[in-house]
């Protein structure tokens, strides 16, 4: 039988299936038996594909032929934007959809426009939430060799059209030194390593690290259309910055996390900035342990409390991870002790990381992440979670429906899971992406709509 068309409601550890026409799955919240909570989820809809060979690498004339790379935002009338790496094109590409998966443009839009250069991993943010309805910003990765050891620029671009068409790309790094590369080890690293926020005022924030170790830090004051000089924030080469995270609270204070390489007992650090990023505060770590802390993600509810997930492996990199979860309350000076979201390795899955966290207006987070068969290969499947009680507690984790089906293959991202695949909307709308590959047959963008529902609503 499909997936398609049943809803799992969890009480305890059992697991009834129910058919629900039109829908997928859901779970419970820890800490409230009484209650239901439940997502519905909609067949998983293919955005995007293509072949899926992926040869040699040979820099910019490799023949990497497969879509891959996706990332989603949404608005707050429920409409997404979504982009995602063509690299048999070497580009990027936009879409956007309605709530109801219309395609408001003709054709998807060529963003990056470099044909000859490899741009992927990008990540994207809206002004809608802003007062600037008609603004995309998009922040990637561009296989620049600019003559250093390893090649890579950070690259923005905005739309203020609402998608139809994008500006010319700026090149915010202007480096020799491997811009967007997170390096694990002098052999090991995770491309993608950056991110973009924008705050209520429209003021947009990106940072990003290098393969050399530094974190890099910049801002636009004027919505996109220049960026002031990077300023250096940490990093190092004997301790480089990995897989940096921002949030910005409601009184416009920064906050951001990263985890660092060359260290098989790695922390997360965190930082703030309460002047705009002129100035941030000495780095401290979060949830010292002799594991590996990994991939971290923030975002700040509308208390100002900074929520944060990451991965964490007890044995070192290249381990079993977990999903672990902390919290900064406005005003406290230290994040709680961080805590394991309770089996976010499902069965059959032996390691679980690289997640991702939204918030809806209700204050409700939003968890996904990456989930591993076995040690040693590539992810299949996304597990998910959620909490309505500002983190007190988290549904049990399930494995969103569709995102781990054999024929697909393994879940892509082929260059580095350094990602941000999730988005909510104000009232509880749900959007995952992701991308698979089986080789020599198909790769695909995928996207997961859900929808946070009432036990009430379940049964009509």
């Amino acid at each position: 039988m499909s997936l398609e068309g049943i809803v799992f409601r969890f009480r305890g550890a059992v697991a009834a299936p129910i058919l629900l026409l039109g829908a997928f799955v859901i779970l419970p919240l820890g800490g409230q038996a009484s209650a239901e909570v439940q997502v519905r989820w909609d067949a998983p809809t293919e955005i995007a594909s293509g072949p899926a060979f992926q040869g040699p690498w040979r820099m910019n004339q490799s023949e990497f032929h497969y879509v891959d790379d996706p990332s989603v935002a949404m608005d707050a009338e429920g409409n997404l934007a979504v982009i995602w790496g063509n690299l048999a094109e070497q580009d990027l590409f936009f879409q956007s959809y309605t709530s109801d998966m219309e395609g408001r443009l003709a054709q998807s839009v060529n963003v990056s426009r470099s044909p000859s250069i490899f741009s992927w991993l990008p990540r994207i943010a809206l002004g809608a939430e802003h007062g600037a309805p008609d603004k995309i910003y998009v922040l990637w990765q561009e296989i620049v060799f600019s003559g250093g050891s390893h090649g890579g620029e950070i690259f923005f671009a905005r739309s203020t059209d609402a998608g139809r068409s994008f500006e010319v790309p700026i090149n915010l790094s202007e480096t020799r030194a491997g811009a967007g590369k997170g390096r694990l080890s002098a052999e090991s690293w995770h491309n993608g390593s950056l991110d973009l926020v924008v705050t209520p005022d429209g003021i947009l924030y990106a940072v990003w690290t290098e393969y050399e170790g530094r974190l890099w830090f910049s801002r636009s004051k004027d919505a996109g259309q220049s960026f002031e000089d990077p300023v250096r924030v940490g990093g190092d080469h004997a301790a480089p910055a990995r897989g940096p995270s921002l949030a910005v609270d409601s009184a416009g204070v920064l906050h951001l996390a990263w985890t660092v390489g060359e260290d098989q007992q790695a922390d997360i650090r965190y930082t703030r900035s309460e002047d705009g990023g002129r100035s941030f505060e000495p780095p401290r770590p979060v949830g010292v342990s002799d594991g590996h802390a990994d991939a971290p993600k923030m975002a700040v509810d509308s208390a100002d409390t900074v929520h944060l997930v990451y991965g964490q492996s007890a044995q070192g990199p290249g381990r079993a991870y977990q999903i672990l979860y902390s919290r900064l309350p406005a005003g406290a000076d230290d994040f709680e002790p961080p805590a394991p979201i309770p089996e976010s390795v499902p069965e059959n899955f032996t390691s679980a990381s690289f997640p991702s966290l939204a918030i809806d207006a209700a204050d409700n987070l939003y968890l996904t992440w990456e989930l591993f068969p076995a040690l040693g290969v590539r992810s299949q499947g996304l597990g998910f979670a959620l909490s309505r009680d500002q983190g007190d507690s988290f549904t049990e984790p399930m494995v969103i429906p569709g995102s781990a089906d054999p024929e697909l293959g393994q879940n892509g991202s082929r260059q580095g899971l350094l990602m941000n695949k999730l988005a909510v909307g104000r009232d509880g709308g749900i959007a995952v992406v992701n991308s698979t590959f089986r080789s020599g047959e198909r790769s695909s963008i995928w996207l997961h709509r859900g929808e946070l529902i009432e036990p009430s609503e379940s049964t009509r």
